[in-house]
């Protein structure tokens, strides 16, 4: 069985930092490994269901992956529920600042503002918006006609300190995505079921959103047995 993850930063952050897409102890791999295939990941750092939507439309990777795919899983909307004090072009458009002492200055200026700023901020990307490019990309896949499955998640939770621990936004993200996967006929991970003791624990990672070794595997199982309890029709070869 083949599996093409859409992920964000929790796909490959381990409990000290991010590691390379085939680290066999995360939770994609963990999940592919217990159901005897593989898994492809294209994820990137803040992914929204907006960058998974632009990765479909214009990564010529994805598109040869396609037809060997066996499940489709969105594991992206988690990002899109945090508090982003800039809008997400100016916030993109740090590290394109130039020279690079002014670049660095203006990072670090964010990065002291943001805890202080998240209280008062709008989520990175609306509930609504997750919802339609989530609808999008998986229409998109559809009007090429494959017929795979497609499992999602429902958005993770955080107790970051670089957030001021806010995350008012969740619960209306949950509800679109929810929402989405309903009309679409897309089950869903609950992730902050599955995941939820173990991040306010503080038994992951240090910054309080990424998972440590334990978390992975609770959602490589937990994937798996979701992915298993759906009626797969694996791809021609």
């Amino acid at each position: 069985m083949r599996l093409l993850v859409l992920g964000d930063s929790l796909s490959f952050f381990g409990p000290d930092g991010p590691l390379p897409a085939d680290h066999p102890r995360l939770w994609h791999n963990l999940c592919a490994a217990a159901l005897g295939g593989s898994a492809e990941l294209a994820a990137g750092f803040g992914w929204t269901a907006r960058d998974a939507w632009w990765a479909l439309t214009g990564d010529p990777r994805i598109w040869s992956l396609l037809p060997r795919t066996d499940v489709l899983v969105f594991a992206v909307g988690s990002m899109d529920t945090l508090p982003s004090p800039l809008p997400t072009y100016l916030r993109e458009g740090l590290r394109y600042v130039r020279p690079d002492w002014l670049r660095r200055w203006v990072r670090k200026g964010y990065t002291a503002a943001q805890p202080l700023l998240a209280p008062y901020a709008r989520v990175a990307l609306p509930p609504a918006l997750t919802a339609r490019y989530l609808r999008d990309s998986l229409q998109s896949v559809r009007n090429l006609e494959y017929t795979m499955p497609a499992v999602g998640i429902v958005p993770s939770v955080h107790r970051a300190p670089s957030y001021a621990f806010v995350h008012g936004g969740h619960a209306a993200a949950a509800a679109a995505v929810r929402g989405w996967a309903s009309g679409a006929g897309v089950p869903l991970l609950d992730l902050p079921t599955v995941i939820g003791k173990h991040v306010r624990s503080g038994a992951g990672n240090p910054d309080g959103m990424h998972w440590g070794w334990e978390g992975h595997e609770l959602v490589g199982k937990a994937m798996a047995a979701l992915i298993s309890s759906v009626a797969l029709s694996p791809s021609e070869e």
